[in-house]
Protein backbone atom coordinates (compact mmCIF):
# COMPACT_ATOMS: atom_id res chain seq x y z
CA UNK A 1 0.00 0.00 0.00
CA UNK A 2 1.14 3.56 -0.74
CA UNK A 3 0.72 5.81 2.30
CA UNK A 4 -0.34 9.44 1.79
CA UNK A 5 0.54 11.76 4.68
CA UNK A 6 -2.18 14.26 5.65
CA UNK A 7 -0.87 17.70 6.60
CA UNK A 8 -3.53 19.84 8.26
CA UNK A 9 -3.10 23.63 8.28
CA UNK A 10 -6.47 24.61 9.78
CA UNK A 11 -4.73 26.33 12.70
CA UNK A 12 -2.40 28.33 10.46
CA UNK A 13 -3.65 28.85 6.91
CA UNK A 14 -7.24 28.26 7.99
CA UNK A 15 -7.04 30.84 10.77
CA UNK A 16 -5.90 33.39 8.20
CA UNK A 17 -9.48 33.48 6.89
CA UNK A 18 -11.00 36.93 7.24
CA UNK A 19 -12.85 37.30 10.54
CA UNK A 20 -11.37 34.27 12.34
CA UNK A 21 -9.54 34.81 15.63
CA UNK A 22 -9.06 31.71 17.75
CA UNK A 23 -7.75 31.89 21.29
CA UNK A 24 -5.27 29.39 22.73
CA UNK A 25 -7.92 27.20 24.39
CA UNK A 26 -9.87 26.94 21.13
CA UNK A 27 -6.74 26.13 19.12
CA UNK A 28 -5.86 23.41 21.61
CA UNK A 29 -9.32 21.82 21.34
CA UNK A 30 -9.13 21.81 17.54
CA UNK A 31 -5.62 20.32 17.72
CA UNK A 32 -6.81 17.48 19.98
CA UNK A 33 -9.68 16.74 17.60
CA UNK A 34 -7.32 16.76 14.60
CA UNK A 35 -5.25 14.18 16.45
CA UNK A 36 -8.38 12.02 16.88
CA UNK A 37 -9.13 12.52 13.18
CA UNK A 38 -5.73 11.01 12.41
CA UNK A 39 -3.81 13.76 10.62
CA UNK A 40 -0.11 12.94 10.30
CA UNK A 41 1.06 16.54 10.59
CA UNK A 42 -0.66 19.60 12.00
CA UNK A 43 0.61 23.11 11.41
CA UNK A 44 -0.14 24.74 14.75
CA UNK A 45 0.59 28.33 13.72
CA UNK A 46 3.22 30.93 12.88
CA UNK A 47 5.30 31.30 16.09
CA UNK A 48 7.10 34.47 14.96
CA UNK A 49 3.81 36.30 14.33
CA UNK A 50 3.20 37.21 17.99
CA UNK A 51 3.90 36.07 21.57
CA UNK A 52 0.36 34.70 21.69
CA UNK A 53 0.94 32.57 18.57
CA UNK A 54 4.21 31.27 19.98
CA UNK A 55 2.52 30.34 23.26
CA UNK A 56 -0.35 28.56 21.46
CA UNK A 57 2.05 26.55 19.28
CA UNK A 58 4.11 25.60 22.34
CA UNK A 59 1.03 24.38 24.24
CA UNK A 60 -0.16 22.35 21.26
CA UNK A 61 3.32 20.90 20.72
CA UNK A 62 3.50 19.80 24.37
CA UNK A 63 0.02 18.22 24.26
CA UNK A 64 -0.18 16.36 20.95
CA UNK A 65 1.55 12.96 20.91
CA UNK A 66 0.48 10.94 17.86
CA UNK A 67 0.56 13.68 15.21
CA UNK A 68 3.69 15.61 14.28
CA UNK A 69 3.37 19.29 15.17
CA UNK A 70 4.97 21.92 12.96
CA UNK A 71 5.09 25.70 12.69
CA UNK A 72 5.58 28.08 9.79
CA UNK A 73 8.65 30.26 9.33
CA UNK A 74 9.83 32.68 6.69
CA UNK A 75 13.37 32.21 5.39
CA UNK A 76 14.65 34.35 8.22
CA UNK A 77 16.81 33.07 11.08
CA UNK A 78 14.78 34.88 13.75
CA UNK A 79 11.60 33.12 12.52
CA UNK A 80 13.37 29.77 12.82
CA UNK A 81 14.54 30.67 16.34
CA UNK A 82 10.98 31.52 17.39
CA UNK A 83 9.71 28.27 15.86
CA UNK A 84 12.28 26.19 17.75
CA UNK A 85 11.39 27.95 20.99
CA UNK A 86 7.77 26.90 20.46
CA UNK A 87 8.32 23.41 19.03
CA UNK A 88 11.29 21.98 20.91
CA UNK A 89 8.90 20.40 23.42
CA UNK A 90 7.14 18.38 20.70
CA UNK A 91 7.39 14.61 20.38
CA UNK A 92 8.53 15.01 16.79
CA UNK A 93 9.36 18.69 16.12
CA UNK A 94 9.48 19.78 12.51
CA UNK A 95 9.73 23.11 10.72
CA UNK A 96 7.89 24.41 7.68
CA UNK A 97 9.98 27.13 6.04
CA UNK A 98 9.00 28.86 2.81
CA UNK A 99 10.40 31.15 0.13
CA UNK A 100 8.80 32.49 -3.04
CA UNK A 101 10.11 31.19 -6.38
CA UNK A 102 7.88 32.72 -9.08
CA UNK A 103 9.31 35.59 -11.20
CA UNK A 104 6.63 38.04 -10.02
CA UNK A 105 7.28 37.27 -6.33
CA UNK A 106 11.07 37.34 -6.64
CA UNK A 107 11.02 40.65 -8.48
CA UNK A 108 8.37 42.61 -6.61
CA UNK A 109 8.16 41.04 -3.15
CA UNK A 110 11.61 39.63 -2.41
CA UNK A 111 13.52 41.99 -4.70
CA UNK A 112 16.11 39.24 -5.18
CA UNK A 113 17.65 37.56 -8.21
CA UNK A 114 17.02 33.83 -8.75
CA UNK A 115 20.58 33.13 -7.62
CA UNK A 116 20.03 35.06 -4.38
CA UNK A 117 16.79 33.17 -3.76
CA UNK A 118 18.59 29.83 -4.10
CA UNK A 119 21.31 31.02 -1.74
CA UNK A 120 18.74 32.18 0.84
CA UNK A 121 16.82 28.90 0.64
CA UNK A 122 19.95 26.78 1.12
CA UNK A 123 21.27 28.94 3.97
CA UNK A 124 18.02 28.90 5.95
CA UNK A 125 17.41 25.16 5.46
CA UNK A 126 20.92 24.40 6.74
CA UNK A 127 20.34 26.69 9.72
CA UNK A 128 16.98 25.03 10.47
CA UNK A 129 18.59 21.58 10.36
CA UNK A 130 20.82 22.54 13.30
CA UNK A 131 17.61 22.51 15.40
CA UNK A 132 14.96 20.41 13.66
CA UNK A 133 15.31 16.73 12.71
CA UNK A 134 12.80 17.27 9.89
CA UNK A 135 12.52 20.36 7.70
CA UNK A 136 9.83 20.93 5.09
CA UNK A 137 10.62 23.54 2.46
CA UNK A 138 7.91 25.27 0.42
CA UNK A 139 8.36 27.05 -2.89
CA UNK A 140 5.72 29.76 -2.53
CA UNK A 141 3.81 30.33 -5.78
CA UNK A 142 5.49 27.22 -7.19
CA UNK A 143 2.92 26.68 -9.92
CA UNK A 144 3.67 30.06 -11.54
CA UNK A 145 7.44 29.51 -11.24
CA UNK A 146 9.75 28.72 -14.16
CA UNK A 147 9.92 24.92 -14.26
CA UNK A 148 13.64 24.64 -14.85
CA UNK A 149 14.38 27.07 -12.02
CA UNK A 150 11.91 25.27 -9.74
CA UNK A 151 13.62 21.93 -10.42
CA UNK A 152 17.03 23.51 -9.70
CA UNK A 153 16.04 25.10 -6.38
CA UNK A 154 14.24 21.92 -5.26
CA UNK A 155 17.42 19.95 -5.94
CA UNK A 156 19.46 22.41 -3.87
CA UNK A 157 16.86 22.42 -1.05
CA UNK A 158 17.08 18.63 -0.78
CA UNK A 159 20.89 18.78 -0.77
CA UNK A 160 20.69 21.33 2.07
CA UNK A 161 18.62 18.92 4.17
CA UNK A 162 14.92 19.35 3.34
CA UNK A 163 13.02 16.08 3.85
CA UNK A 164 9.71 17.31 2.40
CA UNK A 165 9.30 19.59 -0.62
CA UNK A 166 5.98 21.41 -0.84
CA UNK A 167 4.76 22.61 -4.25
CA UNK A 168 1.92 25.09 -3.58
CA UNK A 169 -0.60 26.47 -6.00
CA UNK A 170 -0.58 29.59 -3.83
CA UNK A 171 -3.13 31.59 -5.81
CA UNK A 172 -5.38 28.73 -6.94
CA UNK A 173 -4.51 29.19 -10.62
CA UNK A 174 -3.79 25.62 -11.74
CA UNK A 175 -6.01 23.07 -13.44
CA UNK A 176 -5.76 19.40 -12.41
CA UNK A 177 -4.00 18.38 -15.61
CA UNK A 178 -1.41 21.16 -15.28
CA UNK A 179 -0.82 20.66 -11.57
CA UNK A 180 -0.38 16.93 -11.92
CA UNK A 181 2.03 17.48 -14.81
CA UNK A 182 4.19 19.74 -12.60
CA UNK A 183 4.68 16.93 -10.09
CA UNK A 184 5.51 14.50 -12.87
CA UNK A 185 8.05 16.99 -14.27
CA UNK A 186 9.79 17.33 -10.89
CA UNK A 187 9.85 13.56 -10.45
CA UNK A 188 11.59 13.27 -13.82
CA UNK A 189 13.93 16.28 -13.65
CA UNK A 190 15.21 16.57 -10.06
CA UNK A 191 18.10 14.10 -9.71
CA UNK A 192 17.77 13.62 -5.93
CA UNK A 193 13.96 13.77 -5.76
CA UNK A 194 13.74 10.27 -4.21
CA UNK A 195 15.44 11.63 -1.08
CA UNK A 196 12.40 13.76 -0.20
CA UNK A 197 8.61 13.56 -0.17
CA UNK A 198 6.66 15.79 -2.53
CA UNK A 199 3.74 17.63 -0.96
CA UNK A 200 0.72 19.36 -2.54
CA UNK A 201 -0.85 22.56 -1.17
CA UNK A 202 -3.78 23.91 -3.18
CA UNK A 203 -5.96 26.99 -2.88
CA UNK A 204 -9.52 27.11 -4.11
CA UNK A 205 -9.77 30.41 -6.00
CA UNK A 206 -11.11 28.67 -9.13
CA UNK A 207 -12.87 25.88 -7.22
CA UNK A 208 -10.34 23.19 -8.14
CA UNK A 209 -8.32 22.73 -4.93
CA UNK A 210 -9.52 19.19 -4.15
CA UNK A 211 -9.29 18.09 -7.79
CA UNK A 212 -5.76 19.51 -8.02
CA UNK A 213 -4.79 17.74 -4.78
CA UNK A 214 -5.99 14.39 -6.13
CA UNK A 215 -4.14 15.05 -9.41
CA UNK A 216 -0.95 15.59 -7.41
CA UNK A 217 -1.41 12.23 -5.67
CA UNK A 218 -1.89 10.57 -9.04
CA UNK A 219 1.44 12.04 -10.17
CA UNK A 220 3.69 11.30 -7.23
CA UNK A 221 2.75 13.47 -4.23
CA UNK A 222 3.12 11.52 -0.97
CA UNK A 223 1.78 14.30 1.26
CA UNK A 224 -1.24 16.57 0.79
CA UNK A 225 -2.11 19.73 2.70
CA UNK A 226 -5.44 21.33 3.42
CA UNK A 227 -7.90 22.45 6.06
CA UNK A 228 -11.11 21.26 7.66
CA UNK A 229 -14.17 22.57 5.78
CA UNK A 230 -11.75 24.08 3.23
CA UNK A 231 -11.34 27.31 5.22
CA UNK A 232 -8.40 29.60 4.50
CA UNK A 233 -7.36 32.83 2.84
CA UNK A 234 -9.56 34.16 0.05
CA UNK A 235 -11.59 31.20 -1.29
CA UNK A 236 -9.87 28.77 1.06
CA UNK A 237 -7.79 25.60 0.80
CA UNK A 238 -8.41 22.03 -0.25
CA UNK A 239 -10.99 20.49 2.11
CA UNK A 240 -9.26 17.53 3.77
CA UNK A 241 -12.51 15.74 4.56
CA UNK A 242 -13.32 15.72 0.84
CA UNK A 243 -9.86 14.41 -0.07
CA UNK A 244 -10.07 11.63 2.54
CA UNK A 245 -13.56 10.50 1.50
CA UNK A 246 -12.68 10.66 -2.21
CA UNK A 247 -9.66 8.38 -1.71
CA UNK A 248 -11.79 5.96 0.33
CA UNK A 249 -14.89 5.97 -1.87
CA UNK A 250 -12.96 5.63 -5.13
CA UNK A 251 -10.65 2.83 -4.04
CA UNK A 252 -11.32 1.26 -7.41
CA UNK A 253 -9.42 4.18 -8.97
CA UNK A 254 -7.00 5.10 -6.14
CA UNK A 255 -6.10 1.48 -5.51
CA UNK A 256 -3.32 0.66 -3.04
CA UNK A 257 -3.51 4.17 -1.57
CA UNK A 258 -4.28 4.70 2.11
CA UNK A 259 -4.28 7.43 4.77
CA UNK A 260 -4.34 7.34 8.57
CA UNK A 261 -7.59 9.31 8.72
CA UNK A 262 -10.42 8.05 10.93
CA UNK A 263 -13.29 9.02 8.65
CA UNK A 264 -15.92 8.55 11.36
CA UNK A 265 -14.42 11.63 13.09
CA UNK A 266 -15.17 13.89 10.10
CA UNK A 267 -18.53 15.21 11.24
CA UNK A 268 -17.34 16.05 14.74
CA UNK A 269 -14.15 17.68 13.43
CA UNK A 270 -16.10 19.72 10.90
CA UNK A 271 -18.65 20.90 13.47
CA UNK A 272 -15.98 21.84 16.00
CA UNK A 273 -14.03 23.93 13.48
CA UNK A 274 -17.22 25.58 12.23
CA UNK A 275 -18.38 26.46 15.75
CA UNK A 276 -15.07 27.80 17.03
CA UNK A 277 -14.19 29.78 13.90
CA UNK A 278 -17.70 31.12 13.35
CA UNK A 279 -17.50 29.98 9.72
CA UNK A 280 -20.79 28.33 8.82
CA UNK A 281 -20.86 25.36 6.45
CA UNK A 282 -22.87 25.85 3.28
CA UNK A 283 -25.81 23.47 3.11
CA UNK A 284 -24.75 21.82 -0.14
CA UNK A 285 -21.07 21.43 0.72
CA UNK A 286 -19.67 18.03 -0.21
CA UNK A 287 -19.39 15.44 2.59
CA UNK A 288 -20.32 17.66 5.58
CA UNK A 289 -23.09 20.00 4.37
CA UNK A 290 -26.49 19.47 5.99
CA UNK A 291 -27.96 18.56 2.56
CA UNK A 292 -25.17 16.10 1.72
CA UNK A 293 -27.49 13.16 2.51
CA UNK A 294 -30.85 14.85 1.83
CA UNK A 295 -33.04 13.68 -1.04
CA UNK A 296 -35.79 16.04 -2.23
CA UNK A 297 -36.68 14.52 -5.60
CA UNK A 298 -39.42 11.90 -5.49
CA UNK A 299 -37.47 9.71 -7.90
CA UNK A 300 -34.37 9.94 -5.67
CA UNK A 301 -36.38 9.22 -2.51
CA UNK A 302 -37.98 6.16 -4.10
CA UNK A 303 -34.59 4.86 -5.23
CA UNK A 304 -32.92 5.38 -1.86
CA UNK A 305 -35.78 3.65 -0.02
CA UNK A 306 -35.43 0.62 -2.31
CA UNK A 307 -31.61 0.58 -2.29
CA UNK A 308 -29.52 3.39 -0.69
CA UNK A 309 -26.63 3.00 -3.14
CA UNK A 310 -28.85 4.08 -6.04
CA UNK A 311 -28.18 7.70 -5.10
CA UNK A 312 -25.85 7.58 -2.07
CA UNK A 313 -22.20 6.87 -2.77
CA UNK A 314 -21.28 7.95 0.79
CA UNK A 315 -23.16 6.75 3.87
CA UNK A 316 -23.83 9.11 6.80
CA UNK A 317 -22.24 6.52 9.11
CA UNK A 318 -18.94 6.72 7.23
CA UNK A 319 -18.32 10.30 8.40
CA UNK A 320 -19.80 9.86 11.89
CA UNK A 321 -23.10 11.55 11.11
CA UNK A 322 -25.18 11.27 14.30
CA UNK A 323 -28.96 11.12 14.32
CA UNK A 324 -30.96 13.69 16.23
CA UNK A 325 -32.62 11.04 18.37
CA UNK A 326 -33.31 11.63 22.05
CA UNK A 327 -30.03 10.94 23.82
CA UNK A 328 -30.72 12.03 27.40
CA UNK A 329 -33.51 13.66 29.35
CA UNK A 330 -34.19 15.67 32.47
CA UNK A 331 -34.28 12.48 34.56
CA UNK A 332 -30.78 11.43 33.50
CA UNK A 333 -28.26 11.30 36.33
CA UNK A 334 -24.77 12.70 36.73
CA UNK A 335 -23.09 9.34 36.13
CA UNK A 336 -24.95 8.79 32.86
CA UNK A 337 -24.10 12.34 31.81
CA UNK A 338 -20.41 11.78 32.57
CA UNK A 339 -20.38 8.50 30.59
CA UNK A 340 -22.08 10.22 27.67
CA UNK A 341 -19.53 13.05 27.71
CA UNK A 342 -16.66 10.54 27.63
CA UNK A 343 -18.24 8.58 24.78
CA UNK A 344 -18.47 11.84 22.80
CA UNK A 345 -14.75 12.43 23.28
CA UNK A 346 -14.85 15.17 25.94
CA UNK A 347 -12.26 15.30 28.70
CA UNK A 348 -13.55 17.61 31.42
CA UNK A 349 -12.19 18.22 34.90
CA UNK A 350 -14.63 17.78 37.77
CA UNK A 351 -15.47 21.48 38.06
CA UNK A 352 -16.26 21.80 34.36
CA UNK A 353 -18.23 18.55 34.39
CA UNK A 354 -20.35 19.76 37.32
CA UNK A 355 -21.06 23.07 35.60
CA UNK A 356 -21.90 21.31 32.33
CA UNK A 357 -24.32 19.01 34.19
CA UNK A 358 -26.05 22.04 35.74
CA UNK A 359 -26.45 23.64 32.30
CA UNK A 360 -27.74 20.34 30.93
CA UNK A 361 -30.38 20.11 33.69
CA UNK A 362 -31.49 23.71 33.13
CA UNK A 363 -31.94 23.10 29.40
CA UNK A 364 -33.57 19.70 29.88
CA UNK A 365 -36.24 21.31 32.08
CA UNK A 366 -37.14 23.70 29.27
CA UNK A 367 -36.86 21.41 26.22
CA UNK A 368 -39.06 18.51 25.20
CA UNK A 369 -36.12 16.68 23.65
CA UNK A 370 -32.38 16.87 24.27
CA UNK A 371 -30.35 16.10 21.16
CA UNK A 372 -26.74 15.15 20.52
CA UNK A 373 -26.16 18.68 19.22
CA UNK A 374 -27.48 20.19 22.47
CA UNK A 375 -25.06 18.08 24.52
CA UNK A 376 -22.22 18.85 22.16
CA UNK A 377 -22.81 22.61 22.53
CA UNK A 378 -23.01 22.47 26.35
CA UNK A 379 -19.86 20.34 26.66
CA UNK A 380 -17.87 22.37 24.16
CA UNK A 381 -18.72 25.62 25.93
CA UNK A 382 -17.56 24.21 29.25
CA UNK A 383 -14.39 22.72 27.82
CA UNK A 384 -13.40 26.13 26.47
CA UNK A 385 -14.18 28.23 29.50
CA UNK A 386 -11.46 30.70 30.48
CA UNK A 387 -11.60 31.80 34.13
CA UNK A 388 -8.12 33.30 34.45
CA UNK A 389 -9.08 36.86 33.58
CA UNK A 390 -11.86 39.25 34.50
CA UNK A 391 -14.47 39.68 31.78
CA UNK A 392 -17.89 41.19 31.17
CA UNK A 393 -20.72 38.91 32.34
CA UNK A 394 -24.31 39.23 31.17
CA UNK A 395 -26.69 39.14 34.12
CA UNK A 396 -29.98 40.18 32.57
CA UNK A 397 -31.43 41.47 29.31
CA UNK A 398 -34.93 42.92 28.94
CA UNK A 399 -36.46 44.20 25.69
CA UNK A 400 -39.52 46.43 25.26
CA UNK A 401 -41.00 45.97 21.79
CA UNK A 402 -44.21 47.09 20.15
CA UNK A 403 -44.85 47.16 16.42
CA UNK A 404 -45.59 50.89 16.17
CA UNK A 405 -42.96 52.05 18.68
CA UNK A 406 -39.17 52.20 18.91
CA UNK A 407 -37.75 49.15 20.70
CA UNK A 408 -35.64 49.62 23.82
CA UNK A 409 -33.35 47.28 25.72
CA UNK A 410 -32.33 47.27 29.37
CA UNK A 411 -29.20 45.25 30.05
CA UNK A 412 -27.49 44.40 33.34
CA UNK A 413 -23.79 43.50 33.11
CA UNK A 414 -21.10 42.68 35.64
CA UNK A 415 -17.95 44.54 34.58
CA UNK A 416 -14.36 43.23 34.78
CA UNK A 417 -13.76 45.23 37.98
CA UNK A 418 -16.69 43.47 39.68
CA UNK A 419 -19.16 46.38 39.59
CA UNK A 420 -22.64 45.94 38.16
CA UNK A 421 -24.07 48.42 35.67
CA UNK A 422 -27.56 48.72 34.17
CA UNK A 423 -28.26 50.77 31.03
CA UNK A 424 -31.17 51.31 28.67
CA UNK A 425 -30.95 52.34 25.01
CA UNK A 426 -33.19 52.40 21.94
CA UNK A 427 -32.63 50.95 18.49
CA UNK A 428 -34.28 50.41 15.13
CA UNK A 429 -34.87 46.81 16.22
CA UNK A 430 -34.56 44.71 19.34
CA UNK A 431 -31.06 43.43 18.49
CA UNK A 432 -29.76 46.92 17.67
CA UNK A 433 -31.20 48.21 20.95
CA UNK A 434 -29.26 45.47 22.81
CA UNK A 435 -26.05 46.24 20.94
CA UNK A 436 -26.43 49.99 21.55
CA UNK A 437 -26.92 49.35 25.27
CA UNK A 438 -23.88 47.09 25.49
CA UNK A 439 -21.75 49.65 23.66
CA UNK A 440 -22.76 52.25 26.26
CA UNK A 441 -21.84 49.87 29.09
CA UNK A 442 -18.45 49.10 27.55
CA UNK A 443 -17.92 52.83 26.98
CA UNK A 444 -15.89 52.31 23.83
CA UNK A 445 -16.62 52.49 20.12
CA UNK A 446 -17.75 49.18 18.67
CA UNK A 447 -18.51 48.66 14.99
CA UNK A 448 -20.56 45.58 14.05
CA UNK A 449 -19.37 44.06 10.76
CA UNK A 450 -21.56 40.97 10.52
CA UNK A 451 -24.17 39.20 12.62
CA UNK A 452 -26.19 36.01 12.20
CA UNK A 453 -28.30 33.61 14.23
CA UNK A 454 -28.92 29.94 13.47
CA UNK A 455 -30.65 27.07 15.25
CA UNK A 456 -28.83 24.18 16.89
CA UNK A 457 -30.89 21.11 16.16
CA UNK A 458 -34.55 21.18 15.20
CA UNK A 459 -37.90 22.23 16.60
CA UNK A 460 -39.38 25.42 18.00
CA UNK A 461 -37.51 24.94 21.30
CA UNK A 462 -34.08 24.50 19.65
CA UNK A 463 -31.08 26.38 20.97
CA UNK A 464 -30.14 29.52 19.08
CA UNK A 465 -26.50 30.20 18.25
CA UNK A 466 -25.45 33.79 17.54
CA UNK A 467 -22.22 34.75 15.77
CA UNK A 468 -21.03 38.34 15.53
CA UNK A 469 -18.04 39.99 13.85
CA UNK A 470 -17.07 43.42 15.19
CA UNK A 471 -14.18 45.80 15.66
CA UNK A 472 -13.14 46.83 19.17
CA UNK A 473 -9.95 48.58 20.28
CA UNK A 474 -8.76 48.56 16.67
CA UNK A 475 -9.07 44.77 16.39
CA UNK A 476 -11.50 42.65 14.40
CA UNK A 477 -13.07 40.02 16.65
CA UNK A 478 -15.56 37.18 16.36
CA UNK A 479 -17.93 36.36 19.22
CA UNK A 480 -20.43 33.54 19.57
CA UNK A 481 -22.71 32.05 22.18
CA UNK A 482 -25.94 30.14 22.47
CA UNK A 483 -29.19 30.27 24.40
CA UNK A 484 -32.80 29.26 23.85
CA UNK A 485 -33.70 32.90 23.33
CA UNK A 486 -32.15 34.54 20.26
CA UNK A 487 -31.88 37.94 21.99
CA UNK A 488 -30.01 36.47 24.95
CA UNK A 489 -27.74 34.56 22.58
CA UNK A 490 -27.06 37.78 20.67
CA UNK A 491 -26.13 39.73 23.81
CA UNK A 492 -23.85 36.93 25.02
CA UNK A 493 -22.15 36.67 21.61
CA UNK A 494 -21.49 40.43 21.62
CA UNK A 495 -19.85 40.24 25.05
CA UNK A 496 -17.94 37.11 24.03
CA UNK A 497 -16.24 39.13 21.27
CA UNK A 498 -15.34 41.94 23.69
CA UNK A 499 -14.05 39.44 26.25
CA UNK A 500 -11.75 37.89 23.65
CA UNK A 501 -9.93 41.20 23.41
CA UNK A 502 -9.60 41.37 27.19
CA UNK A 503 -8.37 37.78 27.40
CA UNK A 504 -5.81 38.38 24.66
CA UNK A 505 -4.44 41.38 26.54
CA UNK A 506 -4.36 39.30 29.73
CA UNK A 507 -2.46 36.53 27.92
CA UNK A 508 0.09 38.98 26.51
CA UNK A 509 0.78 40.33 30.01
CA UNK A 510 1.20 36.79 31.37
CA UNK A 511 3.60 35.86 28.56
CA UNK A 512 5.62 39.03 29.11
CA UNK A 513 5.82 38.39 32.86
CA UNK A 514 6.84 34.77 32.29
CA UNK A 515 9.50 35.77 29.76
CA UNK A 516 11.02 38.33 32.14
Amino acid sequence: MRKIDIFDTTLRDGEQSAGINLNTAEKLEIAKQLERFGVDVMEAGFPAASPGDLDAVRKIASTIKTSSVTGLARSVKSDIDHAWEALKVAECPRLHVFLATSPIHMKYKLKQTPEQVVETAVETIKYAKTFFPLVQWSAEDAFRSDRAFLAHIVEQAIKAGASVINIPDTVGYATPQEYGALFRYLKENVPNIEQAKLSAHCHNDLGMAVANTLAAIENGADQVEGTINGIGERAGNAALEEVGVALYTRQDFYENIKTNLTLSEIKRTSQLVSKLTGMSIQANKAVVGKNAFAHESGIHQDGVLKEPTTYEIITPELIGEASNNLVMGKHSGRHAFQDRAKSMGFELDQEALNQAFKEFKKLADRKKEMTEEDLWTILTNQQLREADASVYELEKVEVQYETAHTPSATVSVKKPDGTKVIETMNGAGSVEAIFNTLETIIDSKVHVLDYRVSSIGKGRDALAEAVINLTFNGEELTGRDSAQDVLEASAKAYLNAINRNLLQDHMKKMIKTTTI
